[in-house]
């Protein structure tokens, strides 16, 4: 079955890095774009960044310059670098693929950036 397993997140003052990781299985990675979303607190989940199977990208306008997408299709795993974090920036993110039209979804990381 397909499992989506995030790592990578953390605590970070604001103006500092992460980059989470998406462990991916059960199904044929390369063939299928892989997102990522963000939950804040109090605020319904929204899209972060796509990459499709040809390695094409798009962004939230929020984090448009700032944050990075990509994917290691030998690996299964796709990646999100994330730079100059604010305070805003912080919520739950997720690792989404949408198979067969059913979207599935990790269990989260937890990003917080705070002074």
């Amino acid at each position: 079955q397909v499992e989506l397993v995030e790592s990578g997140g953390g605590s970070v003052q604001p103006g500092g890095s992460l980059r989470l990781s998406c462990a991916a299985s059960g199904f044929i990675f390369s063939s299928y774009h892989m997102s990522w979303y963000r939950r804040a607190p109090g605020k319904a989940r929204e899209f972060v960044a796509r990459i499709t199977s040809g390695q094409l990208t798009n962004y939230a306008d929020s984090v448009k310059g700032r944050f990075t997408i990509s994917r290691d299709n030998a690996k299964n795993m796709v990646y999100l670098q994330m730079n100059s974090l604010n305070a805003e920036d912080t919520a739950v993110y997720y690792c989404n693929v949408d198979r067969l039209g059913f979207p599935y979804w990790g269990q989260g990381t937890q990003v917080t950036v705070s002074s």
